[in-house]
């Protein structure tokens, strides 16, 4: 058992390696990012990149997955508040095995709850080659040396990180407004709110999630949940975003389906920043998701494309914010 004493300033660790196939990389992308450059090979080619690429949301759920193995499934961890940025610095393509570096880069104590402290981790993804794929940087809560902690006994690491669906899905709902068509880098609007679509999270749903990706026991049984400071079965965070990602997604495609002529393509995204997971997501909640565009900004190293800026939220059913994040986008300047 580690506790927030057994982190070290400073201190550096190597997760084990996990290989990226093809079929790996389209489960997760059908469910959770379905756009071609992540679902179909030969589409893919005409991308922006050009060949098939993991998502994104994806290689934070694998990063997640190392991390677990490494040492939250064997330490008095108390969850993390959110992600301070997350960096998608190169693209990962089928067979790129991935690894974990972890930095120690702070630690302190809570003030205002003595049995906790705080470690600040820079978590790095490296490929094959040694070089960065993600850079994430974000607190976790631990226990104090010296307070009472335990792990639930059982299996939490049976399952691969290749994602399976459950038996019985639940659906993404689509809002009842009628959805715009998709706008050129020019005519996006400052303020403009979207409402993306909703999702129940399930028990079947939420632990399908967390078996491939995090596998930490109140995310997997609702025994072991009742015991955690959650106090019944919770998703895990990463599994708020991907659903996220999932309803974008879905309403891009009602986008394109309302647009006349050809649609301003969309780039990769960068990364994001200030992801905060404001209040647990537990079984049977309904989160409705959206996002607001709040800046664009012409990009002075690609001239037929711009950035937009937008903050992303999801809401329960009883209207509280579960989940936010600002992010950025590529989109493609009007033609001429």
């Amino acid at each position: 058992m580690r506790y927030f004493e057994d982190f070290p300033l400073g201190e550096v660790k190597t997760t084990r390696e996990i290989t990226l196939s093809q079929d790996a990389i389209i489960a997760y992308a059908s469910r959770f990012d379905a756009q071609d450059f992540h679902t179909d090979p030969e589409a893919a080619k005409q991308s922006f990149v050009g060949t098939l690429i993991a998502s994104g949301w994806h290689s934070c759920s694998i990063q997640m997955r190392l991390i677990a193995e490494d040492f939250l499934l064997d330490s008095a961890a108390m969850g993390a508040p959110g992600i301070e940025e997350v960096k998608w610095l190169r693209p990962v393509r089928p067979g790129d095995t991935l690894r974990t570096r972890r930095t120690v880069i702070e630690t302190k104590e809570s003030r205002s709850r003595p049995e906790m402290g705080l470690v600040r981790f820079r978590f790095e993804l490296l490929n094959q080659d040694n070089q960065p794929v993600l850079e994430q940087v974000n607190w976790i809560m631990f226990v104090r040396r010296g307070f009472p902690a335990t792990i639930p006994p059982g299996d939490w690491l049976a399952h691969s990180p290749r994602y399976e669906r459950p038996t019985i899905q639940s659906p993404l709902e689509a809002p009842a407004e009628a959805t715009e068509p998709a706008r050129f880098f020019e005519d996006l609007e400052i303020g403009r709110r979207f409402e993306l679509g909703s999702f129940v999270f399930t028990p079947e749903e939420i632990v399908a999630f967390a078996r491939s990706f995090d596998p930490q026991p109140f995310h997997m049984d609702d025994a072991a949940a009742r015991q955690s400071s959650f106090g019944q079965l919770a998703a895990s965070g990463w599994h708020t975003a991907s659903v996220w990602m999932a309803t974008m997604v879905s309403h891009r495609k009602r986008q394109l389906a309302a647009t006349s002529g050809r649609a301003p393509r969309l780039g990769p995204s960068p990364g994001f920043k200030n992801l905060r997971w404001g209040k647990p997501v537990f079984a049977g909640d309904r989160i409705t998701y959206s996002s607001t565009v709040v800046e664009a900004r012409a990009s002075a190293s690609r001239p037929q494309w711009g950035l937009f800026f937008h903050r992303n939220a999801g809401v329960n059913q009883h209207g509280e914010e579960v989940f936010s994040f600002d992010g950025c986008v590529f989109v493609e300047r009007r033609p001429g």
